[in-house]
């Protein structure tokens, strides 16, 4: 009997060590789904032929894919840019650290019920992301626009309240980003991240997109994140790897462009 147990508690031993194994090879990566979840299903044969199953865990908000990687459930994020990443971090006591920067997604300003700029009228109402960061480069891109103006003193973090001048009286609207395309039909104007504009499938109305060589592109390339403590693991430099790949830049440029644009070297 005693054989019989032991033996049990060996097969028991050896069928656990197998399963660690093979949970060990998978890698799990929370993404958007559009361009970041496709990006990553571009790099699928890249990962399966270092011997590691890649799975993708789709989030359509700004929130669940760090707390999730905070408390162990991903692998790596691939979905913000650093500036939010590190407003994540201070207001809620999360360590997640920047690996590889990836590409850069320009905000687009969008037609609701006005078709173009030159139509726009007083009182005009655009909606805008709400969150810190995008909130900031929305108010820019308008200030780059000649619509408005806004406080110099500010740069990551302007808000509303920091417009100094609106010659139009614009009724600027905070909207949850991942809310943006459905609010074109109340709203004059909308600026969009360019995740939300393909899933929403209205980038060729863009009417007009941040510079691709501006301040913002260098600061907001989206980049695959991870926890602290993890940035050399064998996922992680797996991960890097195949995204910092040609293949992922030509995927890019031609999927993308000029909504998403590729800042590999």
């Amino acid at each position: 009997m005693k054989k019989i147990i032991l033996i049990i508690s060996l097969l028991l031993a050896v069928s656990l060590t197998a399963c660690t194994a093979k949970e060990d090879k998978v890698i799990r990566v929370g993404a958007s789904p559009a361009p970041h979840a496709q990006i990553l299903e571009a790099i699928r044969p890249l990962i399966e032929a270092k011997g590691y199953t890649l799975e993708i865990v789709e989030f359509t908000d700004y929130v669940l894919p760090n707390t999730n990687l905070e408390e162990g459930q991903l692998d790596a994020n691939y979905f913000q840019h650093v500036p939010y990443l590190n407003y994540f971090n201070e207001k809620n006591g999360t360590h997640l650290v920047s690996v590889l920067a990836i590409h850069f997604e320009p905000l687009g300003l969008y037609p609701g019920k006005t078709a173009t700029l030159a139509d726009l009228q007083d009182g005009a109402k655009i909606a805008i992301p709400n969150d810190a960061t995008n909130e900031a480069r929305a108010l820019s891109l308008l200030q780059s626009l000649g619509l408005i103006t806004v406080d110099p003193a500010k740069t990551t973090d302007a808000t509303i309240l920091d417009v100094t001048s609106n010659p139009h009286h614009l009724d600027l609207i905070e909207i949850v980003a991942e809310n943006l395309v459905a609010t074109l039909p109340d709203v004059d104007f909308a600026i969009i991240n360019g995740n939300y504009a393909l899933e929403g499938g209205i980038t060729a109305k863009v009417l007009a997109t941040e510079d691709k060589d501006s301040v913002a592109a260098q600061t907001y390339a989206n980049i695959l994140a991870v926890k602290a403590g993890n940035e050399t693991s064998k996922k992680t430099k797996i991960l890097i790897e195949a995204l910092s790949s040609q293949t992922v830049k030509d995927y890019v440029a031609a999927n993308y462009y000029p909504v998403v644009i590729s800042v590999l070297k």
